[in-house]
């Protein structure tokens, strides 16, 4: 297993169930990938949030395997800071009509039914989507500036699966109807709670580990990948790098969920140009978090808040204490701010101590803490952290997925494998299907997992999954 996020240690775990024989290879130091949890001086915090919330009854099977009472439910709260007011997110219609009034709700209103009036044309834009389900007016007043602070470039420029994926659908006009009396009706409601590791998602990735490596599985830490080699269209070896050595090991099959385009660089014979071409026009977007430790335990009581403010660089901003009280030290609690960026940005390049007075700065200037309430503070640089929907990333991916086709023993899965922004259960899942294909020949059709604008949290629970091995609903027919 090349990785060992979530779907590299899921695939071995799969393996270890059917007793047979892995190894998972990490370039980093430590398990988790994106959802590992960071812990100095007695504060533990994510980069980013990790809720553990499936409809899949085989991940929640697992999680619940894994850490039994460890993992604790927690009360959800998620708003949106906008012009100096919090909205509830998932946006709520009622509540986005309450708090702008009702003169801007009605003239975004308005901009909705225009444009359900004249567009015709299909959404294969970010913008496009949104501005069809929600009016051009709502869209600028709430997605474009956010929007274009995670990914950095324009909404038009980003491919409208992004969108299906992350957002929720409200119909404005009718919670606008409902608010003067002239319409009835119930509001779907959201999941109020989540599953969620005491210590933070480390935790559990730590705790996959060890069940790994108690059944002989060695998982083994600051071993890159840095050849996959094959003949005649299957895979023979793979070739690590670790303390400036190189190793040779054979196999008979490779999941992958180390970044696809460098999956493809990897091989050798190197894939032909086009298809490399390809793999180096797949782009990723960055992160720096900077944890705020503060004497202030509840600051305010969101799990996280997203900052569409455009004159504040920082897009979310975690409250750690209010996930588990067990991640911070009592009487205190730990923020992490996020900044989405590029390697080379002015972001990424901040000193520690300045990132940090930035973080205190802008979270002090928009009300969300009093600066002396700062008591530390640290800057973690997380490169790779979200594939990108870009104008390019669909037709580069189609073709390495094409390519890759033609290996029957090497599989992708997991977010960064197959270039998808997947949570984290929609990772685990795909890489259950792509070990499944590799032990038994079948053709479950991982590429499927998360395409669905159905699977949403609000939908019903996936009732047809039963168990690792029973996985017809997304079989490849």
């Amino acid at each position: 297993m090349l990785g060992a996020g979530p779907a590299g240690l899921t695939a071995a775990y799969v393996v270890a169930g059917r007793g047979g024989q892995a190894a998972v290879f990490e370039a980093d130091g430590a398990v988790g990938g994106l959802a590992k949890t960071v812990e100095l001086d007695g504060y533990r915090f994510d980069l980013g949030g990790h809720r553990f919330f499936t409809k899949l009854r085989p991940v929640e099977r697992m999680w619940e395997e894994l850490l039994g009472d460890e993992l604790i439910t927690r009360p959800r709260l998620s708003r949106i800071y906008y012009r100096g007011k919090f909205f509830s997110y998932p946006l709520k219609a009622e509540d986005v009509v309450g708090r702008l009034g009702l003169w801007e709700s009605a003239l975004c209103a308005g901009s909705y039914v225009r444009t359900r009036l004249t567009s015709r044309a299909p959404a294969d834009t970010f913008e496009d989507w949104v501005t069809s389900r929600f009016g051009s007016r709502l869209y600028d007043a709430f997605f474009r500036s956010y929007t274009e602070k995670v990914w950095g470039i324009p909404g038009s420029e980003i491919r409208s699966e992004w969108a299906a994926q992350r957002i929720k659908d409200f119909s404005l006009f009718k919670a606008l109807l409902r608010i003067v009396g002239l319409e009835r009706g119930t509001v779907t409601t959201l999941i109020e709670e989540f599953r969620y590791p005491r210590l933070g998602p480390g935790q559990m990735w730590e705790a996959l580990q060890g069940d790994l490596e108690a059944r002989g599985v060695p998982v083994k830490l600051g071993h890159r990948c840095i050849a996959v080699r094959h003949r005649d269209s299957r895979v023979g070896s793979v070739v690590v790098a670790s303390n400036g050595h190189e190793t040779e090991y054979p196999v008979d099959g490779v999941v992958s969920s180390i970044p696809l385009g460098e999956l493809v660089l990897s091989l050798d014979p190197p894939a032909p140009e086009e298809v490399r071409a390809a793999a180096k026009r797949l782009r990723y977007r960055d992160l720096v978090v900077v944890a705020l430790m503060t004497s202030d335990p509840e600051p305010f009581p969101d799990n996280w808040i997203y900052v569409h403010d455009p004159g504040t660089r920082a897009g979310r901003v975690q409250n750690f204490g209010a996930w588990s009280p067990d991640m911070v030290k009592p009487g205190t609690t730990c923020l992490g701010v996020e900044y989405f960026c590029f390697q080379g940005d002015d972001i990424w390049c901040l000193s520690n101590d300045e990132a940090v007075a930035l973080a205190r700065d802008e979270l002090a200037r928009i009300g969300l803490i009093e600066p002396a309430s700062v008591i530390d503070g640290v800057k973690i640089a997380v490169p790779r952290a979200y594939p990108m929907y870009d104008r390019y990333y669909r037709e580069a991916v189609a073709m390495l997925r094409g390519y890759l086709a033609g290996f029957p023993n090497l599989q992708t899965c997991g977010r960064n494998g197959l270039h998808r922004y997947n949570n984290q259960d929609h990772s685990m899942w795909t890489a259950t299907l792509a070990t499944l294909n590799l032990l038994d020949g079948e053709g479950y059709d991982v590429w499927s997992v998360n395409t669905e604008e159905e699977y949403l949290e609000e939908g019903e629970a996936v009732d047809e999954v039963l168990d690792l091995a029973s996985v017809g609903s997304v079989r490849d027919v």
